[in-house]
């Protein structure tokens, strides 16, 4: 969707940055919450994964397809994007074991 945005308007990449990263917050917040609520238990272990396993990706296709490695902003926003999935792991089991107790 954003790559047609880019391709047939006047969007430039760095107008949509910060649209990007809230998406992803969001999509990894909602992420951690789904495998925790799954899970039942050990949210933060659950959506600390989901946090990690985006993260590897990320970098592979960075190291793979670009020959680079993350940078030390890069660093800092995979550590909150992990965090992030982290809170919603812990969310989602606390929101699920109270809907079904």
């Amino acid at each position: 969707m954003f790559s047609l945005l880019l391709r047939f308007t006047s969007l430039q990449e760095s107008s949509l940055q910060y649209i990007i990263t809230a998406f992803s917050f969001v999509s990894l917040f909602a992420g951690g919450f789904i495998s925790g609520g799954k899970g039942k238990q050990k949210g933060w272990l659950l959506g600390g994964l989901t946090g990690l396993i985006y993260s590897i990706v990320i970098f592979l296709f960075q190291y793979l397809g670009h020959d680079s490695l993350f940078d030390m902003e890069q660093m800092i926003y995979h550590t909150c994007f992990t965090l992030t999935a982290m809170m919603g792991g812990i969310l989602g089991v606390n929101l699920n074991t109270k809907r079904t107790a």
